[in-house]
């Protein structure tokens, strides 16, 4: 049923100032800009996902606002891809999640005029834990963010959620909406790590150690980006001014890492180098 994920929303105040910290960010520019419906939006399309910033537009009640003003600015919600979103919706409903109606969506790019189209629904918010969860069948593909900057960042590796109920988040992403656990490791540092296969990433989901079980919600905590040379890409962002840390060895084995404590919209952001490179 689910084929990828498709998407993450980041909300921001400021779809500009946004949009400027993520180019930075990524070395990438959005490769899709439009309006509507209360918000104003920038999506940046890499190699395996796209990232979708959100940010309220107009004056007055907005949902937008009122999300970040409930939240904070930061990731908002996962977006998965099916080819079968009336399939999807009915495994859905029989799963308990309360889907929304399917809705059809077109939306047409700011600067070029082209539109895009797809089909969507959503599970109720409660029933996924307290992470929003969208389910989507695109009608195209969208276009790819053009490279604006040397050592871009190509992908992303993993997002993750933190949950303080780790058999009720398996039970949802593996047996309910049916992602490939690919691993299930406890550690006393880090606690318990569970990652789910979804298509070209890893959704994983985390406990923290030492923390019982506890029927509160679960939260979206970060992401994890690829990139193929790990000093290249932290020397671009030092120049940029941004707060980064040292690279370091990684947990994966071969791996190098690095962290953006700065100009990510409030998203927790891990760089990794999946493998070193030789001497």
């Amino acid at each position: 049923m689910i084929t990828a994920l498709d998407h993450v929303v980041v909300l921001t105040p400021d779809i500009e100032a946004g949009t400027s910290a993520y180019q930075t960010l990524l070395g990438r520019a959005p490769s899709w800009r439009y309006t509507g419906g209360g918000a104003a939006r920038a999506l940046f399309t890499l190699d395996n996902m796209t990232l979708e910033l959100v940010a309220p537009d107009g004056e007055g009640e907005n949902h937008i606002r009122a999300v970040l003003d409930e939240q904070g600015e930061g990731l908002a919600s996962l977006c998965f891809r099916t080819n079968d979103i009336a399939k999807m919706h009915r495994r859905l409903d029989r799963l308990t999640l309360k889907p929304e109606a399917v809705a059809e969506v077109e939306a047409q790019d700011d600067a070029s005029g082209a539109k895009l189209s797809w089909r969507r629904t959503r599970a109720a918010t409660d029933s996924a834990h307290g992470v929003r969860l969208f389910f989507l069948e695109l009608a195209s593909e969208r276009p790819h963010s053009a490279t604006t900057a040397e050592a871009p960042i190509t992908s992303m590796d993993h997002v993750v959620v933190a949950t303080p109920d780790p058999e009720r988040a398996a039970a949802l992403y593996g047996a309910r909406l049916g992602l490939d656990m690919a691993l299930d490791r406890s550690h006393p540092d880090w606690g318990r790590l569970m990652f789910f296969r979804c298509g070209d990433l890893i959704v994983e989901v985390a406990h923290r150690p030492g923390k019982d079980a506890t029927s509160g919600p679960d939260k979206l905590h970060g992401i994890s980006w690829r990139v193929a040379d790990i000093d290249a890409t932290r020397a671009r962002l030092a120049a940029s001014g941004l707060d980064v840390s040292e690279v370091r060895t990684g947990r994966r084995p071969g791996s190098r890492v690095m962290t953006v404590k700065s100009g990510t919209c409030g998203v927790l952001t891990l760089l990794i180098e999946k493998s070193a490179k030789p001497d």
